[in-house]
């Protein structure tokens, strides 16, 4: 018998029309769910393959440098993600005048940045014209307002951070990119511009993302400004 909610189940990655064993889920529907909360958490305490992303950077033709937070490790980093948003004691960043700086960030998903992260720079790249782009920057045990202390040492005037977002149960490799203008600590979540769920096939493709940014980011200059007052559809070309 053909099942009238096959074609349910197959528009989306939800967990929609289960079933039901007397009055709990099936077995097999169970297992499903524990394999990808044990996914998520993987994703989350997995560490940055550093020197991997370093290496397809560097085939961009691009410069690396390397930072981490003040966070000692990752416990640490969940524990306190007050201390990701700040450079650890001693980095070593030479400050120069720069139009944008890029940091992959491995965030709460290593993983995304791992797979997705040098792929949506070089189609970032790709779409910017006449900006003055400071070396990438990797940070380790990274939150998104760390790239403001990155883009005030190196005295770029605005950053994108592109970061793995938090594990979801049918997405363990989700990267979000976050653009500020004029960054500084203290910046409010509020004064940045986020794309999120760039994962390719399932989520939002890296052509697509990057374009949205790059004209986003063409409207923060024009502006002055990012954040709220920012809107994509407001970037787009009529």
């Amino acid at each position: 018998m053909t099942d009238p909610l096959a074609a349910l189940r197959a528009s989306t990655r939800a967990r929609v029309a289960l079933g039901r064993a007397g009055d709990a889920v099936p077995t097999a529907e169970l297992l499903r769910l524990r394999g990808a909360h044990a996914a998520a958490l993987d994703a989350v305490h997995a560490p940055l393959d550093v020197q991997a992303v370093e290496q397809r950077v560097r085939a961009l033709d691009l410069d690396v440098l390397r930072v981490a937070s003040a966070a000692a490790g990752r416990a640490e980093y969940l524990r306190r993600p007050d201390l990701g948003r700040r450079l650890a004691a001693g980095s070593a960043l030479v400050e120069g005048q720069y139009d944008l700086v890029v940091v992959l960030a491995d965030g709460l998903s290593p993983l995304a940045v791992h797979r997705h992260g040098a792929a949506m720079l070089g189609a970032l790249l790709e779409r910017l014209d006449g900006w003055r782009v400071a070396p990438v920057v990797i940070a380790t045990q990274a939150r998104v307002a760390l790239g403001d202390e990155v883009a005030t040492a190196l005295g770029a005037r605005s950053v994108v951070v592109l970061v793995g977002e938090r594990p979801g149960m049918s997405s363990t490799d989700s990267l979000g990119a976050y653009f500020t203008y004029e960054p500084r600590r203290g910046r409010r979540d509020s004064e940045r511009n986020c794309l999120s769920n760039i994962r390719p096939p399932h989520g939002t493709g890296y052509a697509a993302a990057a374009s949205t940014l790059a004209m986003l980011m063409a409207e923060a200059r024009r502006l002055g400004l990012s954040g709220v007052t920012l809107k994509a559809d407001s970037a787009l070309p009529a």
